[in-house]
């Protein structure tokens, strides 16, 4: 019964940081079309997801989606780097 429960928790931890994900990345697209001016705090989220992966997740279903989160996070922070690099050159040429 312990463990059903962590799992469950793990698993709601982890549908977290999925809709994180997705929100950084409407956050970091606002910022690239101009529509925010404030960058989104991509240290903080990325080392608050570290450090919850460095957990030892028993449950093979969840250690393949953190995985998976954790595979959509590099990806798309690719994305933002270049977004907020383009949106950078784009404010000293104009």
């Amino acid at each position: 019964m312990l463990i059903s429960k962590e799992n469950l928790e793990i698993r709601d931890q982890i549908s977290g940081f999925e809709r994180r994900v997705e929100d950084m990345h409407v956050a970091f697209y606002k910022y690239y079309i101009g529509e925010e001016h404030i960058l989104p705090d991509l240290e903080g989220f990325e080392r608050e997801l570290l450090l919850f992966s460095r957990k030892k997740i028993i449950d093979l279903e969840l250690s393949k989606n953190m995985d998976r989160i954790l595979y959509k996070f590099q990806n798309r922070k690719k994305i933002w780097l270049v977004w907020v690099e383009e949106s950078r050159h784009d404010k000293k040429t104009s």
